[in-house]
């Protein structure tokens, strides 16, 4: 107990939720300094016992090892990301190198190491059950991919990079977030909102308020302020200065310059790569993933690349006509794309988002996705009131099943300034059955960026906001729903290129008529979806997808490129991805997803790293597991939603990710459905 320090004291918010009012920036360190110490205690004790290794006293206490040291992680990594200060970044600048060299002094203690693949090798070891005989193969492996058995003599250097990399990713995090902070748009006369809906204007001006200007109106870098305006203002010279900004993140000369930061990475990787005996960081990162060689994941790509950039182009010559149509002097650029695509699509389907967006609004919305979750697994959401979070937007929900209290659920939805751009789903606790004072049911958080409207107006979504919002909340499920003994198998702790799968599973349900029409109402007049409205929604939903298949498909093959060189002396990142996408052959007028001085995924961290693939090898799952439904006749058809909670949802990493699908769908996933699905084959 420490009663100066909230941190260290008990944690006696509702729930057990961290001490969100109290703990100042100031409070991290020495908290951290206390939770690394106990942490190394408990771990010192499992691995010089005199007692002969087992699986419960070497497996399962590792697992139960570091609940203090995880849950401050967890609470700190969050509120670095979802409600930041300049206090908070100078104590991440500091702790992050920390942090991850206590992470790798855990993995080289020799020792430690020898308990455990003692226990690996034993007889025991063939009597386990399969969830235990899992945990031992993942910490085992764990171990292993982690430096156990680099040599002695490369420990201290190995050690030395993994700091260094901690340090690199945070930088190149609050690099991008000053430059998505510190720019905005101003619109200052009548023509700058030239064809912007009403509703844009609202968001402008409240993303205008957010930055002490509660008069004036702003577009912002964040992807549901500035994608709107790329689709709907008139205005081409705004939309070229909006665009620029929005690609250049990361490339501007001075303390917010990502490009040789990220090459420092790239070097680091490589080098740890090769002290695994690996001969390109792709090589060692995909071994963990289920395409598990860089070959497969890049094979699955050109699968989608090929017909995507066929059909894009088909599409680009439907926007040139259209912009023949409006008089407009200059070829379709990468500022026009979204914004003739619209006026296509509302063409041919008769179908905008100032006639789609009264009908989702959010807090609806938030019925929808919860409505969902409750016919297919019987779970219940109940929102609680006074409960102390870390910004008064998130909101706080009960989860229960069966009556019974099974996680609680934050749900923080509008874009701020200290809140970085995009969408994620994070846990401040994972569900277990092993902490030592029993059952821990989970804390999980959904962070989105939606433009926040005028105090008193509803927030309106577009089609895109509502999948992103389903999308993150199948990640959430994943977590809230997770039923299994060891922190180290809960929720989303599964592979890479199978963390996906509930999440964009998820999405199909936002699409769904039966969904659509009890949930989705006009916020004035409360009336029911129009049919026509669902069938045009539908049959617009693969509309300008090859150009988002290009978008996110060149990002994940550039990743893979830059990922499976062996050095990079001399290294030029821009040049490389410009003559990356040469070779691809990437369509003049459509820009990359992330590009390599801003993409988060790849550099703020290494879980995506080499691995960006993963979104599509999972959509090839998902799209052939929401088939599983389809051939029903229902999609909530109880008995393959019982199987999809069993060996999905609840399952965590308890099993095999492999095996877990075909326990859940009878047979390996095919790749015909998410084609399909993308619009690059024939229904």
């Amino acid at each position: 107990m420490n009663t100066q320090n909230p941190l260290l004291s008990d944690w006696d918010a509702p729930y057990g939720l961290p001490p969100f009012a109290t703990a100042k920036p100031a409070h991290y360190a020495p908290a951290f300094e206390t939770a690394f110490a106990n942490h190394r205690a408990e771990l010192d004790a499992i691995a010089s016992t005199n007692i002969a290794p087992t699986f419960e006293n070497t497996i399962v206490a590792f697992d139960r090892a570091g609940w203090l040291f995880n849950r401050l992680n967890d609470l700190f990594g969050n509120l670095t990301s979802a409600e930041t200060s300049p206090a908070l970044q100078a104590v991440e600048r500091e702790l992050m190198p920390k942090i991850a060299t206590h992470r790798s002094s855990i993995y080289m203690n020799e020792k430690l190491f020898a308990r455990i693949d003692a226990v690996k090798s034993s007889v025991e070891a063939n009597s386990l059950s399969h969830e235990d005989a899992r945990l031992l193969d993942r910490i085992h492996f764990d171990f292993v991919r982690q430096g156990a058995k680099i040599p002695a003599a490369s420990r201290a250097h190995y050690a030395s990079n993994v700091a260094k990399l901690a340090e690199l990713s945070t930088q190149f995090a609050q690099n991008v977030l000053k430059d998505e902070s510190d720019w905005a748009l101003w619109l200052e006369s009548e023509s700058d909102f030239a064809g912007l809906p009403q509703s844009q204007r609202d968001a402008a001006n409240a993303a205008a308020a957010a930055r002490g200007k509660p008069d004036g109106y702003a577009i912002t870098l964040s992807r549901s302020s500035i994608v709107p305006f790329l689709t709907f203002s008139e205005r081409r010279d705004l939309r070229e200065k909006a665009l620029t900004a929005w690609v250049s993140r990361g490339t501007h000369a001075g303390e917010s310059d990502n490009r040789a930061l990220a090459v420092e990475v790239l070097k680091l990787r490589a080098e740890q790569a090769k002290l695994h005996g690996y001969k390109t960081f792709a090589d060692y990162a995909l071994v963990d993933r289920m395409a598990k060689t860089p070959a497969a994941a890049n094979e699955l790509l050109m699968k989608a690349w090929v017909p995507a950039i066929a059909k894009a182009k088909q599409d680009y010559e439907a926007l040139e006509a259209m912009r023949l149509s409006y008089g407009a002097k200059d070829a379709v650029s990468k500022c026009d794309w979204r914004f003739y695509a619209e006026k296509v699509r509302k063409a041919r389907f008769d179908l905008d988002d100032a006639e789609v967006k009264p009908y989702f609004e959010l807090n609806a919305m938030i019925r929808a996705m919860f409505g969902v979750a409750n016919k297919l697994f019987g779970v219940s959401f109940e929102e609680k009131f006074g409960v102390e979070t870390y910004h008064p937007d998130v909101r706080v929900f009960e989860v229960k099943r069966a009556e019974k209290l099974i996680g609680v659920f934050l749900s923080d939805n509008f874009a701020r300034p200290t809140k970085q751009g995009g969408a994620w789903m994070s846990g401040y606790q994972w569900q277990t059955r092993n902490a030592g004072t029993g059952a821990v049911i989970p804390i999980i958080g959904n962070h989105n960026n939606f433009s926040k409207p005028p105090e008193g107006q509803p927030a309106l979504l577009t089609f895109d906001d509502v999948r992103t919002l389903f999308h993150e909340f199948g990640h959430g499920l994943h977590g809230l729903l997770s039923n299994v003994t060891y922190e180290k198998l809960s929720g989303t702790n599964v592979l890479q290129d199978y963390v996906e799968l509930p999440s964009q599973l998820y999405e199909h349900w936002a699409l769904e008529p039966s969904v659509l029409s009890e949930y989705a109402r006009h916020y004035q007049t409360n009336a029911p979806i129009p049919v026509s409205l669902i069938e045009r929604i539908r049959a617009a939903a693969t509309f300008n997808k090859a150009y988002e298949s290009a978008q996110y498909t060149s990002s994940a093959l550039v990743d893979l490129a830059v990922h499976s060189r062996e050095d990079y002396d001399g290294f030029d990142l821009v040049q490389f991805e410009a003559d990356e996408l040469k070779r691809l052959g990437m369509p003049e007028a459509v820009t990359m997803m992330h590009r390599l001085p801003h993409f988060r995924h790849l550099f703020s961290g290494d879980s995506y790293a080499a691995g960006y693939y993963v979104y599509m090898w999972a959509e090839v799952l998902d799209a052939d597991a929401f088939n599983a439904f389809l051939e029903t006749g229902d999609a909530f058809d109880a008995a393959t939603a019982k199987r999809l909670y069993d060996y999905v949802y609840s399952a965590g990493d308890s099993i095999e990710p492999a095996e877990g699908y075909r326990a859940f769908r009878g047979r390996d996933a095919t790749v015909e459905p998410m084609l399909k699905k993308r619009g690059l084959i024939e229904a």
